[in-house]
């Protein structure tokens, strides 16, 4: 829960917000749409409102001159058609706060005042911006269905009454129109933002879940390691509880290889917290490889079409403990995997140092494969694992592309002079 919070805190728009509308910028941004407060204006808002003010004062101040050009209009009609078109005029700058609210009122408002026009096409636009297409067909609807009444009520000295009534229809359903193709781009953008958001989601589930599969292997291999040596330990102990007249050198033979056992099991229980058991349920009972099998796995890979150059500088490889080796055959097992499917065709460089007390050192290094790779399925679960194994055996893991567009994958294992143990598991 709380990585779902820190992302959701990271903020949408982190360069020019002033581009945005402010309502989009509000539905982006989770913290705007949780607070319940009403979006600024941002620049671009400013200059929009501004410029649709200034397009229905000039389309009522053509209104306006063409009604003084009309001798049979009264002067106390003009007037008041006057100021209904500049108290419309006004009211523009409330468009974004009740686009609903306003786009009804200008229904009737411009049927009786010619110069209130332009805004009630402006009010049009922004309510099919705002709002759902239900609403949309309604006012529109109205508007539409008035047309005819209203040229049949105040005809048009210049243009036919067919000819009117048309071009008002088309300028109405472009409007109408334009908005919505206004609203479905957003919606668009919203779209996407969830989509990323779940996709978000679904990699940090995908990867909680490969460190909970690899914390579960953790018991599987300490059952294998550990059931050996405890058993021989019971039995050894068996043999005290059941034998207690037995000579005193057996007695302390037992005693000696029960304390034998029990010293190497504390050792395998905290190395084994750093061991994680890869490989297929098939592999149950099988020795588990070490850094002895290194040239081994080289060889496998080499029979099977892949260039591999080993660089294997370790002063003393039988004294590299068993989960030391285990977890560096699996890291290298794993990138040799990788890069047989990211980077075919390529010399894969595998280099593996250290000594007691110095620490393993294991890198993969792959060049960039020439041409063009197919995408291969997978969400880097592998790679998750060897993190999660080196972290838990005391070590590190960094992977990542190299400067000349390859890859590389470093580990530091830990490996203690002999006696002084190794691994996590001496820190108490």
């Amino acid at each position: 829960m709380t990585g779902d919070k820190a992302a959701q805190a990271v903020p949408v728009f982190t360069g020019r917000r002033w581009f945005f509308p402010s309502a989009l910028i509000h539905e982006l941004d989770p913290d705007a749409a949780g607070s319940g407060r009403r979006p600024r204006r941002t620049a671009r808002d400013w200059a929009v409102d501004f410029s649709c003010f200034l397009l229905a004062v000039l389309v009522g101040l053509a209104a306006a001159e063409a009604l003084a050009a009309n001798a049979s209009v009264p002067e106390p009609l003009l007037f008041a058609d006057q100021v209904i078109g500049a108290l419309s005029c006004a009211a523009v700058w409330l468009r974004r706060r009740r686009p609903l609210g306003l786009a009804v009122a200008m229904v009737p408002v411009s049927f009786v005042s010619e110069t209130s026009g332009g805004a009630a096409v402006i009010a049009l636009f922004t309510l099919a911006v705002h709002r759902p297409f239900r609403y949309v067909a309604w006012v529109a609807g109205v508007h539409l269905a008035l047309v005819p009444l209203y040229f049949w009520w105040r005809p048009d000295p210049d243009l036919p009454y067919p000819a009117s009534v048309a071009l008002l229809t088309v300028v109405l359903v472009a409007v109408v129109g334009w908005g919505m193709f206004v609203r479905s781009k957003r919606q668009l953008m919203l779209s996407l933002r969830d989509r990323a958001r779940r996709a978000e989601r679904e990699a940090r589930l995908r990867a909680e879940g490969a460190q909970r599969l690899a914390r579960e292997a953790i018991a599987r291999e300490m059952h294998d390691v550990l059931a050996h040596r405890l058993t021989l330990l019971s039995v050894h102990a068996g043999a005290l509880e059941f034998r207690p007249d037995a000579p005193r050198e057996e007695v302390a033979r037992a005693a000696g290889v029960i304390r034998e056992s029990a010293h190497e099991a504390l050792q395998d229980l905290r190395e084994i917290i750093g061991v994680l058991r890869a490989g297929e349920s098939d592999d149950a009972g099988r020795p588990q490889p070490t850094l002895a099998a290194l040239d081994t796995l080289v060889a496998e890979s080499r029979q099977a079409g892949m260039e591999v150059a080993l660089e294997q500088r370790v002063t003393d490889p039988a004294a590299v403990p068993a989960s030391v080796g285990r977890t560096a055959y699996r890291i290298v097992q794993e990138c040799l995997t990788n890069a047989r499917k990211h980077a075919p065709g390529t010399e894969v460089t595998v280099a593996v140092a250290g000594g007691p007390g110095e620490g393993l050192t294991v890198a993969v290094r792959n060049p960039p494969p020439e041409g063009r790779v197919p995408p291969v399925p997978g969400a880097g679960q592998g790679l998750i694992g060897l993190t999660e194994r080196a972290t838990l055996a005391g070590g590190a893991l960094d992977h990542g592309p190299t400067p000349d567009g390859g890859f590389e994958v470093r580990a530091r294992l830990p490996w203690g002079r002999a006696g002084t143990g190794t691994g996590a598991g001496e820190r108490r």
